[in-house]
């Protein structure tokens, strides 16, 4: 049996492939390909999708964002894999929760995590150290740490940098203050929802934050923090290396950045956005048995250690943040462990990419004041709360519509 597996090259394919020989060693009778193709999760989505759609059986196992198992599953693309895994429950409690609540569709599970992240808040501890101040728990702490330093600082520093931008770090940023204020999704033109979004657009006019905060990307966040413009800044795990200096471009950090839990708003519980890569086994593969077996092999203790100590992927087994090895290759991830253990899922439904869209675009436009907060949050009351996801049966073409 020869199993397909499908990835992008931003995944970094050589971090796997000793992983997949090690299996085919195991299992003589099962030999492993990879198929690369896609440069982004929505070029990769694109491929997939033409060749899914084709119910085309050439492709076994596909790695796919954190936000698409809802989709596939209901278009009827991803097998689910509830009925291959003995003792499924007591299975996924080894994993971080977030990751398994990402992967689960209707009480089914519909991929297995293949490596996990979250957001978390940057800091510059040297910074923090001059003017004897504490890393902030809340967002007024936050607020008032940053005013104090960057008066006193002087220049271009920022205070708090973020991803107003109509990309998916703004869906995140907008959910973790939602979040944060005790509220949820299902919940946004509420008092939670103003806090959230109201404090974002408030650090922009108070010039907490940049004002090109609404054109602000998740790398250019990255690299204005590196460059030492920044007090604060909200991103993603993949910035901590660029901070060390294993970045292609100059760093005037290293050595003093520290990383921790989001704030909050008053007593409520930090929560941040779940991310990573998730394995799924395409329902029109041939070899479903032998390609849940390799899901399995790759969601196991020693391959999810060889993929954290030999790629600094965060690992999606708790255990592994008090692993030595792990530890030692990654000291920060014993800091991560906090955040990423309580870390949330986006809606999962098969409407995300639409849900998606209107938060993201709502939310860039209040950010820029060319939409009031009150109107931002009526307008996804009105779009994304009723949008309801329809799934039809498989026929010819199975995919999700929504009216």
């Amino acid at each position: 049996t020869t199993l397909t597996v499908f990835m992008g090259s931003q995944q970094r394919p050589e971090i796997f492939q000793p992983l997949f020989d090690k299996f085919t060693k195991q299992n003589p009778n099962i030999k492993v390909k990879i198929e690369q193709g896609g440069a982004t999760s929505e070029a990769q989505n694109q491929y997939l999708t033409t060749v899914l759609v084709a119910k085309d059986p050439s492709l076994d196992i596909f790695l796919i964002d954190v936000v698409r198992p809802a989709t596939f599953a209901a278009a009827g693309w991803a097998e689910p894999l509830d009925s291959y895994i003995p003792s499924k429950e007591q299975y996924v409690r080894a994993f971080l929760p977030g990751t398994i609540q990402s992967a689960t569709v209707n009480g089914k599970l519909y991929a297995l995590p293949a490596f996990t992240d979250a957001q978390f808040l940057y800091y510059r501890r040297d910074l923090l150290a001059k003017y004897n101040a504490r890393v902030p728990t809340t967002w007024d702490e936050l607020t008032q740490t940053a005013a104090k330093i960057t008066k006193a600082e002087g220049g271009n520093l920022q205070g708090l940098n973020f991803q107003g931008a109509p990309i998916e770090g703004a869906v995140c940023n907008f959910l973790e203050l939602l979040w944060s204020a005790g509220g949820n999704v299902g919940e946004v033109d509420s008092a939670q929802g103003q806090q959230g979004l109201g404090f974002l657009v408030n650090a922009v006019k108070t010039k907490l934050s940049p004002a090109s905060s609404a054109e602000m990307k998740t790398d250019d966040s990255r690299q204005q923090f590196q460059a030492g413009n920044v007090l604060f800044g909200m991103n993603w795990s993949y910035a901590w290396a660029h901070f060390q200096g294993k970045s292609p471009d100059p760093t005037k950090v290293k050595g003093n950045v520290g990383v921790a839990k989001l704030p909050v708003f008053a007593k409520n519980s930090s929560s941040t956005c779940v991310g990573g890569w998730q394995w799924g086994v395409s329902s029109y593969s041939r070899n479903k048995a032998a390609s849940v077996k390799l899901l399995q092999f790759m969601v196991s203790s020693d391959a999810q250690r060889e993929i954290a100590v030999k790629g600094a992927y965060l690992p999606v087994r708790r255990a592994l943040y008090n692993d030595a090895s792990v530890v030692e290759a990654n000291p920060h991830f014993k800091t991560l462990f906090a955040a990423v253990s309580s870390a949330r899922s986006r809606p999962v439904t098969p409407a995300y990419p639409r849900v998606s869209e209107i938060i993201r675009s709502n939310v860039s436009a209040a950010v820029s004041g060319n939409k009031t907060v009150d109107a931002a949050l009526k307008e996804y009351e009105k779009l994304g709360a009723k949008l309801v996801p329809i799934t039809l049966p498989r026929t010819e073409l199975s995919i999700p519509v929504y009216y």
